[in-house]
């Protein structure tokens, strides 16, 4: 016997709304994330392949880093500085002054990790 498929839409109505609800959240955080750097290179009038020349990548990896919600940090600094920005990251805590945090991003090659694949930065 063939079933017939689920939307979405009706798969989340028998989540508990909890769970619902922080499915939905992240969704929206990706989708916002998603938004914030293609709209960036959109505002500084830009295509995916001018900025994937700048960057000495292919098109598609440019699309890539726009739907990524985890980037690496040496990424990202590259993805600005090839529009022409600078990235600063700046930690805010509670009852004190903002503090900007400086060299993160800055490597010339990510290590590699075994399987070939970038480590990601860590704070710790």
């Amino acid at each position: 016997m063939m079933t017939m498929a689920r939307s979405l839409k009706d798969k989340l109505a028998t989540l508990d709304p909890a769970r619902r609800a922080a499915i939905e959240a992240e969704a929206d955080r990706l989708h916002a994330e998603y938004l914030t750097l293609q709209e960036l290179r959109k505002a500084k009038k830009l295509t995916q392949v001018q900025l994937a020349e700048t960057l000495g990548v292919q098109q598609a990896t440019v699309a890539k880093y726009e739907r990524q919600s985890d980037l690496l940090l040496s990424t990202l600094t590259g993805y600005v500085r090839a529009m022409g920005g600078e990235l600063k990251l700046m930690v805010e805590f509670p009852g004190t002054a903002p503090v900007a945090l400086e060299g993160l991003g800055e490597t010339e090659e990510p290590r590699r990790a075994r399987g070939g694949r970038a480590q990601r930065a860590s704070l710790s």
